[in-house]
């Protein structure tokens, strides 16, 4: 069976906000370093990023660089990431890929390992990462559907500017600093919210909203699942949070949703405790786990369970779960190495 530190692994997208978290991670596992290629756009070419006490440098993006590497992790635009991905696949590699481009192709694994890695088993050179704010609620409907089947969530999402990239990143520091200027969103982000994550479609709802629905019944299975999304971006640099109402097919007690919850992998709680009273984003920035808190029931309804989610929008909801697709494929041996 192949080992991690036998593969070599391509960061495309290595100077992004996810391309810089996946890397830390690799250097956190001690990943050799001539086994890692780092990937960028042209004006970064040939620049030096450092890792562990060395430095890589970023190369081209071309067919001879790209068929060197059996696996590419990619975090850019869907039009970059179309164009590479097939020259990695091509020449006998994986693509594990963080954008849209590939989700909702039906021969395409959407997956989270926890929920279902084994999709994974009929890849066809690509596997799609979800977006950043599904990742968590489907991780809290899979531990609920184990004690439950659950019909519906209506979730609003509170997303931080991370989720967009650096430039959103800069433009929040710098308009707490003073700086008005708006070159990323079309409202001021420093102190404000705005519902508007992604573009409006004619149904009202946006695209961000539209791929938590879709994207959640693919991953589950569940083409009845009823999604109801309002996605909101907040001042907050790393950390999406989400309050979910979930609808069940039955009355469950408050002690079996916890049980559930805690003894599911890679969710935590945090509700009440004397420490922490709830998750928060300042809490979950560099953890990788999904933490959940508030957990009660409605008052009116004994169907209905309200709780409130938070993790790292670049880990657990990017660059995290790209690694651990990649160790859930090593573990189900379908990485051959070139």
């Amino acid at each position: 069976m192949t080992k991690l530190s036998d593969i070599n692994i391509g960061i495309i997208g290595a100077t992004g906000a996810v391309g810089v978290e996946a890397l830390k991670l690799l250097e956190k596992i001690n990943h050799p370093k001539n086994k890692i290629s780092l990937f960028a756009s042209e004006r970064s070419t040939g620049k030096l990023v450092e890792y562990n006490k060395d430095k890589i440098q970023i190369l081209e993006a071309n067919e001879d660089n790209l068929k060197k590497i059996d696996v590419g992790l990619i975090s850019v635009s869907s039009e970059v990431s179309e164009n590479l991905a097939p020259i990695i696949v091509n020449n006998g590699g994986i693509v594990i890929d963080d954008g849209s481009a590939f989700r909702m192709k039906e021969e395409v694994p959407l997956v989270v390992p926890e929920i279902n890695e084994k999709d994974l088993d009929f890849h066809k050179g690509i596997i799609s990462i979800p977006n950043c704010t599904t990742t968590p609620m489907v991780m809290a409907i899979d531990a609920l559907n184990k004690i439950c089947k659950v019909n519906k969530v209506i979730v609003s999402t509170y997303q931080a500017v991370s989720g967009t990239g650096k430039e959103a990143v800069n433009e929040l520091k710098n308009q707490l600093s003073g700086d008005s200027k708006m070159n990323v969103y079309d409202y001021k982000i420093a102190n404000n919210v705005f519902p508007h994550v992604d573009d409006f479609l004619e149904d009202g709802f946006t695209k961000e909203e539209h791929k938590m629905i879709n994207e959640s019944k693919k991953i589950l299975h569940d083409p009845s699942l009823e999604i109801i999304p309002t996605c909101v971006r907040v001042p907050v640099k790393i950390g999406h949070s989400e309050s979910l109402c979930i609808s069940t097919d039955r009355d469950v007690s408050i002690e079996d949703i916890n049980s559930s919850l805690s003894n599911y992998s890679g969710i935590k709680i945090l509700d009440n405790s004397t420490d922490l009273p709830y998750p928060m984003p300042l809490y979950s920035e560099g953890k990788d786990e999904v933490f959940v808190g508030r957990i009660r029931k409605s008052p009116n309804n004994d169907r209905e369970i309200n709780l409130w989610l938070s993790c790292d929008n670049l880990l657990k909801g990017a660059a995290l779960n790209a690694l651990q697709i990649l160790e859930s494929m090593i573990k189900r041996d379908l990485i051959k190495i070139n």
